[in-house]
C-alpha cells in the first residue's frame, strides 16, 4: 500500500461518445490518467473480480501498481428501472467523486481504507453513468472466508479496523463480509465506500452498520449454522476496547 500522505485530486472535463463529464485522478501517483482507464476495455489485463464485485469490478495493474476498477451499479429493485444510471444532481451529488474525496480524507489520516486513484462519470441527459480506480490490498482475503473458523484471528483485526473508521465518523453503507478485507499480514481493511458518509458517531449508525455485518455472516454461513456468531463476538468485543480508546476525529474536526 502507498503512504498516507494527503491526496491532491486534479480535475479534468471528458466528452466522448459515452457523453460529456469529468475525471478526478492523484497525478502524483498515475499522471497519466484518462477516462480510458475506466472500461476494463482500456486496459491490457483486466481480470473479473470473482466475489463481491457484482459482475463490476476488475483487477487492473498500472503506473501506480495494482488496482481496482469498479463500475456503479444498481442493487435490488432499483436495478429493474437501470443497472447503472443515476440521476444527475449536480457533479457534488457524482457517487465516484463522493467516494474519491472520501477515501482520500481517510487515507490521509492513516485510517485502513484503499487511496483512490481515479474516478469520473458520463453524463446524458437527467442521468449519468460512474467508475471509480482505488488501490488494491494485495493478497487480500474477506472476512467472510472465516465464517467458519471462529478463532480467527481476523475477527478481533476486523473489529479494530470497524472501530477505526467509525471512530472518525465513517458511516458506512454497505459493511457486509465482503467489504472487510484481511492482508497476508493479518491487517484488516475495508472498502467500498459508495454512499458512504461523515456523521458525529452515535450507537445508533454504529450498530446498524454491525447489524448489517452481522446478517451478511449469517446469509454466507446459512440456515443452522451458528460457528459464525462465536467470531462475530470476538470481532464485537476487540470493536469496544479499540472503538473507546480511539480518539473521536469528528468530533475534534480533523476530517472537517
Amino acid at each position: 500500500m502507498g503512504n498516507t500522505a494527503a491526496i491532491a485530486a486534479t480535475r479534468q472535463p471528458i466528452r466522448d461518445e459515452r457523453g460529456e463529464g469529468a475525471i478526478v485522478f492523484d497525478a502524483a501517483r498515475w499522471p497519466q490518467a484518462s477516462a480510458a482507464a475506466l472500461e476494463p476495455a482500456g486496459w491490457d489485463k483486466a481480470t473479473p473480480v470473482a466475489a463481491g464485485g457484482r459482475g463490476a469490478a476488475w483487477f487492473v495493474e498500472g503506473p501506480f501498481g495494482h488496482g481496482v476498477l469498479r463500475r456503479y451499479r444498481r442493487g435490488g429493485l432499483a436495478a429493474r428501472a437501470s443497472r447503472d444510471a443515476y440521476l444527475w444532481l449536480g457533479e457534488r451529488r457524482v457517487r465516484s467523486f463522493a467516494e474519491f474525496r472520501l477515501l482520500a480524507r481517510l487515507h490521509g489520516l492513516g485510517l485502513p481504507v484503499p487511496a483512490p486513484l481515479l474516478a469520473g462519470y458520463w453524463r446524458q441527459g437527467l442521468s449519468y453513468r460512474a467508475a471509480i480506480v482505488v488501490e488494491r490490498i494485495r493478497g487480500a482475503t474477506p472476512l467472510a472466508d472465516c465464517a467458519d473458523q471462529p478463532g480467527a484471528a481476523a475477527w478481533a483485526s476486523a473489529g479494530h479496523a470497524i472501530a477505526r473508521v467509525h471512530a472518525a465518523g465513517v458511516d458506512h453503507a454497505d459493511l457486509n463480509a465482503h467489504n472487510v478485507l484481511l492482508d497476508a499480514e493479518g491487517r484488516a481493511w475495508l472498502i467500498d465506500f459508495d454512499r458512504a458518509r461523515l456523521r458525529q458517531p452515535s450507537a445508533g449508525w454504529r450498530e446498524a452498520n454491525l447489524a448489517r455485518l452481522s446478517r451478511s455472516l449469517a446469509k454466507l454461513a446459512g440456515p443452522g449454522k451458528e460457528t459464525w456468531r462465536e467470531g462475530f463476538a470476538r470481532l464485537r468485543q476487540s470493536y469496544e476496547t479499540a472503538f473507546s480508546g480511539t480518539p473521536d476525529l469528528a468530533a475534534s474536526g480533523r476530517w472537517q
